[in-house]
């Protein structure tokens, strides 16, 4: 049975990787594949592009993070950018204090990767947590949005 899942969660979260359909049709993959996907310390897809098993466009990387374009964007300029460390912070909620340096440095990097990219005149940084709050995948990641006006509410 637990094999039988974790092939449900892979065929989950690879069609959210390679949906690209409209914005709404998106969306909806979004609530589904979060709906679907079971909170869990296990490997990711993001350890994999980590590992560069998987390949990725990668925009910036340090000893700490990794920062590449999303395959599935929602702005002109889409980018996640991910600790190359899980260490239990599978999302914002798991935080604790010895995660602060790591948090600190997402941020800090997504700064540095928004003028990389000229997002001079605004950016959005998202980070979804647990299933109601979309969270696909559970190795915390930090979505920066650009190119376009941004809508509020969020959504």
């Amino acid at each position: 049975m637990s094999s039988e899942i974790n092939k449900s969660r892979l065929l989950v979260l690879s069609s959210h990787f390679t949906d690209l359909h409209s914005e709404s049709s998106l969306m909806a993959s979004e609530k589904e594949a979060a709906l679907a996907a079971v909170p869990s310390d296990s490997p990711t897809i993001f350890d994999k592009i980590i590992n560069k098993e998987i390949p990725s466009k990668v925009v910036y990387e340090d000893d700490k993070v990794l920062a590449f374009r999303d395959i599935a964007p929602q702005a002109p300029t889409h980018i996640l950018i991910i600790p190359k460390s899980k260490d239990g912070l599978t999302g914002l909620s798991k935080a604790e204090e010895r995660h602060c340096e790591i948090l600190g440095h997402l941020l800090y990097i997504a700064k540095l990767v928004a003028k990389q990219e000229g997002l001079e005149d605004g950016f959005r940084i998202v980070i979804n947590d647990g299933p109601q709050g979309c969270q696909s995948v559970y190795h915390i990641h930090v979505h920066l949005l650009g190119g376009r006006q941004m809508n509020w509410p969020p959504g």
